[in-house]
């Protein structure tokens, strides 16, 4: 190969001093452009009255967990056995005691977050038993990968909120992952995070760590830990996640009740009867946590895709996904709650155009929807069952030309422009007037990933494909990486907590 020639080193040289010009963290978004609402007033009317049928003729069973069917019945509602039966509007009436908004502490200020109204917050991929990139390919995931994957989601500007665990540490036994998995989370980044919630005993174990680093009695005014609820669509919730809803709540904890719903499997195969299903399933969740504790936040959450009816694996980023985005961000408004939707989702294997346009019909649309916390916003790669680091970089990228997209458009007199028009005039070009020279660096969104150099200049500099590029910048990321601190008491505390619940767990998955 050639030696690379002085226009093209000085190109490449400005393109890392942009990225690391963008290392800055940005805010979460403050949105200027209103919701885009796709569904009439009548049609979502009738997903609500759907919902109150279900939950009042059909019910919903919460399996293995006698304390909340006990909560439920002294709150209203006719217990049968496992099946609770909600009267029509009472699970909205229990609702009115939750915050339409609420922050989430960060151990620095400067990233503590807002649920709710305008905000907008993006958290990466969550879940997955697999890690991918270049140099290894597909392989299960490492403590030492989602260490990587939580000190990206601490340096990428966009991703305001780390989320829940980007990958799962397979070398650990599973009863004992949380701990590790939470630890990292406070250790390694000082922005906000979810919490273990597979069961109740580790949301304890997490809310313990959560009052060892800010203060057992910061937690009851303040929230600092997200947990994340899912119901087992269709209509039934699992002891295990019930205990942990009910240990967040109680501490003033946020939850997001999240129902799975893939239509054709764990819903209809039509959006409208997810859609209701869904509501029903998440006014049920919910407002369990105010009947534990009034007060308590909670975000109504979606995951909604379908399958392919000819294979049967999960599809995303599809016309009916995009319209239940939509519907989740408008019913959760109407009840006056944030809400949790979209993410960069997508089906594909690998980085490909599949995964780019998949991905881009989930993202841009919970944008549009005024989506107060989009979940898998970066690194989600085969229907989640991967988190790809080169992905993760691309789709961080993404985020931040979101969060560009969010501010609306600049009708300042700067925005305006019509000095520089005036300057120009007819029939030359604005390169070079004062309007550009004095706005120039900063008046168009810069890609960290993208190439926007010539075809010739482009070969120059070994015709690296996005994905090559992206490969490149993860790892000078994790090079350039702060570790942010930590009170070493505090740490200290919190790994001989660590120490002692393990030794007293087993390996043994189903025990709490």
């Amino acid at each position: 190969m050639s030696e690379i020639s002085a226009p093209a080193r000085r190109s490449r040289e400005s393109r890392r001093a942009r990225a690391r010009a963008s290392a800055e963290k940005y805010t979460y978004i403050r949105r200027r452009l209103p919701p885009v609402e796709l569904l009439s007033s009548e049609a979502i009317e009738i997903i609500e009255a759907n919902a109150e049928t279900i939950l009042e003729e059909i019910g919903i069973e919460l399996r293995r967990d006698p304390e909340s069917l006990r909560l439920w019945r002294q709150a209203g509602a006719d217990v049968r056995g496992e099946r609770v039966h909600i009267p029509r509007g009472l699970a909205r009436h229990l609702l009115r005691s939750a915050p339409p908004e609420f922050t989430l502490f960060a151990r620095n200020p400067a990233r503590s977050v807002r649920f709710g109204g305008d905000a907008t917050v993006f958290s990466p991929v969550g879940g997955p038993p697999f890690v991918s990139d270049l140099d290894r390919g597909r392989r299960y995931g490492t403590l030492e990968d989602l260490h990587n994957f939580i000190k990206l989601a601490h340096m990428a500007p966009a991703i305001h909120f780390s989320g829940g665990s980007m990958c799962e540490p397979m070398e650990i036994p599973p009863n004992k992952r949380h701990l590790d998995v939470q630890y990292a989370f406070f250790r390694l980044s000082d922005q906000g995070c979810e919490a273990t919630p597979e069961t109740a005993g580790h949301a304890a174990d997490a809310l313990a760590l959560a009052q060892i680093l800010f203060g057992t009695d910061y937690l009851e005014t303040h929230p600092v830990v997200l947990g994340n609820i899912n119901s087992n669509s269709p209509l039934v919730y699992d002891g295990r996640m019930l205990g942990a809803l009910r240990n967040f709540a109680a501490h003033n904890q946020g939850t997001i009740v999240v129902p799975a719903m893939l239509a054709g499997a764990m819903g209809p195969v039509t959006p409208a009867g997810c859609m209701a299903e869904l509501l029903a399933e998440t006014l049920c969740g919910m407002a369990l946590t105010q009947i534990v504790r009034p007060g308590a936040p909670v975000i109504l959450g979606s995951f909604v895709g379908a399958i392919s009816m000819r294979t049967g694996s999960p599809t995303f980023g599809t016309a009916e996904a995009t319209q239940m985005i939509f519907a989740t961000a408008q019913l959760a408004r109407r009840l006056h709650l944030p809400c949790r939707s979209g993410g960069s989702l997508c089906s594909a294997k690998i980085v490909d155009a599949q995964a780019g346009y998949e991905s881009a019909n989930s993202l841009l649309p919970a944008l549009l929807a005024g989506v107060n916390l989009v979940t898998h916003a970066a690194g989600w790669l085969e229907g989640g069952l991967v988190a790809s680091y080169e992905k993760f970089v691309m789709d961080a990228d993404q985020c931040a030309m979101m969060q560009s997209l969010a501010q609306g458009m600049d009708l300042s007199e700067r925005g305006q422009a019509l000095d520089a028009i005036r300057e120009v005039g007819p029939g030359n070009h604005f390169l070079g007037c004062a309007h550009t020279q004095a706005n120039f660096e900063a008046a168009f969104y810069q890609s960290t990933v993208a190439d926007y150099s010539s075809y010739e200049q482009w070969c120059e500099e070994g015709r690296l494909s996005a994905e090559q590029r992206a490969n490149r910048l993860w790892k000078r990321m994790l090079a350039e990486y702060q570790d942010p601190g930590i009170d070493p008491a505090r740490d200290e505390a919190m790994r001989d907590f660590i120490t002692r619940r393990k030794s007293v767990l087993t390996d043994d998955i189903t025990e709490e």
